[in-house]
């Protein structure tokens, strides 16, 4: 009789287990900032989703422009000043501090991180507290110090393509049982959308383009990112295709070098730069081309919105981009930090009409399979039961 005891409370308790991990969880996503950015986009945009999913979503940071998107749904958002460089600053330790209250008041059931500085404090945050914490991991890290004597990565942590898994695995010797490969999602709507000839006119001349061809790119001016190359390879291609022209969008460090490496290989009149915007869509339209020129890449956000706009790409293969990019597929691939070969892929797509047009509608079919933010939403849904369990 005392064994039926036990058996009939295990089976009480496992069926209180299964009706916690099927409520409404109550989510905190943690990250750096909320600028313009591939990370930062990722948060607002899950955020969003498992919202829609039922789940009390909070998003804690130093905050920036997309603070609006959440406020747009309604998301709540803290703000903490922890936009450092380093895991072992001082804020990080004080910005964790001034959440746990939050988070026992709350009775928040998963932490979810997405830098290496939020990493450290939603492991601090999880032991202190008793939630559970995930982790992603955005790209590649450094082999520092401080990532070896502080891990960090959570109960489980999302690697977004299979080069960040392995990445994981081989460099920082993160047991594979661990990760969980997730795919960026985007959200398909903007793609759906038909530009009308005048549309596209209004936003060539709001950015200051003349009539002729547009190679472009949305990144932000980070080395890492590779623009010089792409510029470089904008002298050849210019010499072939007189009016072609390279479009530009974004911000950072990098602006005054590309502007002067422009200046000196005469291309002044053939690049625009523009500022970072918020919905990719519009610019998208009017691009002939789009390329993405990064030495490093975890996937490569923007390469989904282009292919989802049906934009013909080409890629440098680097990081995860090969997860996207089937080469003369869903786009062309060139080697990371080559100029000639990047010119000969515009150029190829600029003269090839039919190839061009197979290659973005063959993407676009990719990602509207494969990538889109609902199936992400549900993946880390489900992650976060797991690790509830």
């Amino acid at each position: 009789m005392k064994s039926q005891g036990r058996s009939v409370n295990c089976w009480v308790q496992t069926n209180r287990d299964q009706e916690e991990i099927q409520k409404d969880m109550k989510i905190l996503l943690l990250t750096t900032h909320l600028r313009m950015g591939g990370i930062p986009i990722y948060v607002v945009t899950l955020a969003a989703a498992l919202k829609q999913l039922k789940h009390e979503v909070t998003i804690a940071s130093s905050g920036g422009e997309l603070v609006e998107r959440l406020d747009k749904n309604e998301i709540p958002h803290i703000g903490l000043n922890i936009n450092v460089k380093s895991e072992l600053h001082p804020k990080v330790l004080a910005g964790g501090c001034s959440l746990i209250r939050f988070i026992k008041k709350n009775n928040i059931d998963v932490i979810h991180t997405h830098t290496r500085v939020t990493q450290v404090m939603g492991e601090m945050l999880a032991f202190l507290t008793g939630a559970h914490h995930v982790s992603t991991c955005h790209g590649f890290f450094k082999l520092r110090v401080g990532r070896k004597l502080f891990k960090c990565w959570g109960e489980k942590v999302i690697a977004i393509s299979d080069a960040v898994r392995e990445h994981l695995v081989n460099d920082f010797k993160v047991k594979k049982s661990k990760i969980a490969l997730i795919h960026n999602g985007i959200d398909l709507e903007p793609g759906k959308k038909i530009f009308s000839e005048e549309q596209k006119r209004a936003i060539r001349k709001e950015l200051g383009l003349r009539q002729g061809p547009v190679v472009g790119i949305i990144a932000r001016l980070s080395s890492v990112k590779g623009h010089k190359f792409l510029v470089e390879a904008m002298k050849r291609v210019v010499e072939d295709i007189k009016d072609v022209q390279l479009l530009i969008v974004g911000e950072g460090a990098e602006e005054v070098s590309l502007r002067g490496q422009t200046k000196e290989l005469g291309l002044s009149d053939s690049v625009v730069f523009a500022k970072s915007i918020s919905g990719t869509a519009g610019v998208l339209s009017i691009m002939d081309v789009f390329v993405l020129s990064s030495i490093k890449e975890g996937l490569g956000l923007v390469l989904l919105e282009a292919l989802s706009c049906a934009r013909p790409v080409v890629a440098s293969d680097a990081g995860g981009v090969y997860s996207i990019v089937k080469d003369n597929t869903t786009g062309l691939l060139v080697p990371p930090k080559d100029s000639g070969s990047l010119a000969s892929a515009i150029l190829k797509l600029l003269k090839d009409k039919a190839l061009a047009q197979r290659l973005a509608e063959n993407g676009q079919k990719l990602v509207r399979e494969k990538f889109s933010l609902d199936k992400m939403a549900k993946k880390v849904h489900d992650l976060y039961k797991e690790v509830l369990k």
